[in-house]
Order: C-alpha cells, then structure tokens, then sequence
C-alpha cells in the first residue's frame, strides 16, 4: 500500500476539519479503499467509561456496543495500545462480530491532551494480513488527524 499517498488524501480531504465523527467517517472511507485485504475498517467511540460504541465504518454490519473488558478493541482501548492479530481465533475473548475475519489489527484513537478518543478497527478474511508498519504507518495518520482533537 502507498501511505505516503494515502495520508497526502487525507490531509487534503481532513483540512481545517476538527469534528471527530466527520474526520472517522472520511479516514474509515479512504483507509477501507485502499487495501483489498481490508474487510472491514471503522471506528468504535468511547462514550461512557470502559465503553466503545460503534462509529463510521465501511464494511458489512459491526457490534453496536463492545466495553473494555472484551474482546481486541476492547484489550486495544483498555491497555491504549495497537493489537495486531494474525489469527482472531487463538485470540481469548474475541468477539465474532464477522465470522469471516480472520485476522484483526486495533489501533487506539488518542486526542488532544491525552484523551482516548476510541479506536480504529480493520478486520480481513485473510489469516496474517497486517504488518507492524501497518499499524506503524496507520497510527502515524491518526495522530497527524485527530492529536489536535
């Protein structure tokens, strides 16, 4: 995938915007388009303590609700750090919001100050899709979009 060009759309697209739920809408939209091992890509919002309510998304229907004590987003939002999952099924606790994913990277979604925002979720029906520079190179474009959120 070329990132470098991906997140150049983004800027582009994303300039001088600050509502977080236009920005998840645009970035789910472009990040889902540009890889075909990508399945299902949305936001999962933190709206009450410990709990992730389904955002913008591209991809068939996700969970409506998941709290931090379950599952990958949930694990990636209580610990704020990526979860990258080359097999969903060896994973304790996973929730089969799909039962075609296979594989599963999480990344924490963090704002202004320190603040959780939710987290970015891509799943793909191929086992062992993603790469640390994935969630390197994805993180990168969540920090530049909404770290001054």
């Amino acid at each position: 995938m070329d990132y470098d060009a991906l997140a150049a759309r983004i800027r582009a697209l994303t300039e001088g915007e600050t509502d977080e739920v236009a920005l998840m809408a645009t970035l789910a939209c472009e990040i889902h388009h540009a890889d075909d091992r990508f399945d299902w890509t949305g936001f999962y919002r933190v709206t009450a303590p410990d709990l992730l309510k389904i955002g913008p998304y591209q991809g068939g229907h996700g969970c409506l609700v998941i709290p931090f004590s379950r599952g990958v987003c949930g694990a990636a939002a209580r610990e704020r750090a990526v979860q990258l999952i080359p097999d969903v099924d060896a994973f304790p606790g996973h929730i089969a919001c799909a039962s075609s994913t296979r594989s599963e990277l999480v990344i924490p979604v963090i704002g202004r100050g320190g603040r959780l925002i939710g987290v970015l979720d891509i799943d793909s029906d191929l086992p062992d899709a993603f790469t640390p520079e994935d969630a390197d190179r994805l993180g990168a474009i969540l920090d530049d979009t909404f770290g001054g959120c």
